[in-house]
């Protein structure tokens, strides 16, 4: 899994188009903050927002509205107890309940309504800006021993993980300072999306006892999406990595950490590193709009069903009238491709390959994945 910067909340119901990203055990790898705000999800979903609250320094408010200090305090002690009764160490028990405070500005974040529609002619200049393109490259090139070494490892592309660590975290500078713990047992009580929230809570607990890192240094997004790959719970116990071998992993402090720990993510979500992630293409006048992946699917198991309908060879779609941007044929290889357009016909149109849908499953958003593979492709790419 699989989750983050500082971007403009944005959204728009035509955009959406699935309902939880997926990096983990059930949405994971911040999904619940990248969708949220991230741009144009599928339908609705996590995680990684862009204007991200997440990213605010957390202070503990007063309760308001419906939410009281005693019921969160019921609620807590309740939490308490459960904890207790499934085996976590009582040391621990009580120094990260002792911790634990309602941050209202995450229940005002999570509820928080899209102000305007964004598109990817006005997302993309402000996630993947001239600054951001520069300190990849430098980052790029001072790690590339390391990300080659890794990349070769996992068999991802060095410059995919390089993408995903400075979208999510701002290169490791801007990881969310809400303690993690807190943030989740706030989620939890809400009541929105209690069990699952609940569940990010004991792994969270898990993540502690075993040792990998401090409560003090815990810290993430208002959602409880962790560390310089910003990842949830879940996504953690699933794809986090001791990178740099010293017997913990810390995605938080370690950098070889998170590199290992995106790059098994996306190994162990079908990537393939003889291919890229897609191209914008252009379609002919008259085109049958059916063969785009529509919008609006239920959940996650419909998209991808709705993708098995788009998908086709490179040929096909070239018999379709399908043409590089410059108008010329598509390249002759034998690889299969799904039409997405995230600004329906009047906005761009892609052939998504299958690495466009593993990226799906670390953020269900269109405008993020695209995202994702412009900054990789701009790592590398000539000046």
């Amino acid at each position: 899994m699989k989750f983050t910067q500082i971007a403009v909340i944005v959204a728009s119901s035509l955009l959406l188009a699935c309902t939880t990203t997926v990096s983990g055990k059930a949405q994971t790898a911040t999904e619940v903050v990248k969708t949220q705000a991230a741009a144009t999800t599928e339908t609705k979903a996590p995680v990684k927002p862009q204007a991200k609250a997440a990213t605010a320094v957390a202070t503990a408010e007063p309760a308001q509205a419906a939410i009281t200090k005693g019921s969160f305090e019921n609620y807590v002690a309740s939490l308490k107890q459960e904890a207790l009764q499934k085996g976590y160490s009582k040391a621990l028990v009580d120094e990260v309940f002792a911790s634990l405070k309602h941050y209202q500005s995450a229940v005002v974040a999570d509820k928080k309504q899209p102000e305007f529609t964004e598109t990817l002619d006005t997302y993309l200049p402000k996630r993947i800006s001239k600054q951001r393109i520069a300190l990849a490259r430098k980052y790029y090139k001072e790690h590339q021993k390391e990300l080659d070494a890794i990349g070769q490892k996992y068999g991802v592309q060095p410059r995919f993980i390089v993408a995903l660590w400075g979208l999510e975290s701002s290169f490791g500078k801007i990881m969310g300072n809400y303690s993690v713990p807190s943030a989740l047992a706030t989620m939890a009580y809400d009541g929105r999306r209690e069990a699952f929230f609940k569940s990010e809570f004991f792994l969270a607990l898990d993540i502690l006892q075993q040792g990998h890192v401090k409560l003090a240094d815990m810290k993430g997004s208002w959602a409880g999406a962790m560390g310089q790959s910003q990842f949830m719970p879940s996504a953690f116990m699933s794809y986090a990595q001791d990178g740099d071998g010293d017997g913990h992993i810390n995605i938080w402090q370690s950098r070889s950490d998170a590199f290992a720990s995106i790059a098994n993510y996306l190994k162990t979500r079908g990537w393939d590193n003889s291919q890229t992630w897609g191209r914008e293409v252009k379609v002919p006048k008259n085109f049958d709009f059916s063969y785009v992946i529509p919008k609006g699917s239920k959940d996650r198991t419909q998209w991808l069903q709705w993708w098995a309908k788009s998908e086709r060879s490179l040929a096909a779609w070239q018999t379709l009238g399908v043409r590089t941007t410059e108008g010329k044929a598509l390249p002759k290889r034998d690889i299969k491709a799904a039409l997405v357009m995230p600004d329906d016909e009047q906005g761009r149109v892609y052939l998504a390959y299958s690495n466009y849908q593993t990226l799906m499953h670390w953020n269900r958003s269109y405008y993020f994945v695209t995202s994702v593979g412009y900054l990789a492709d701009l790592i590398v790419a000539e000046d």
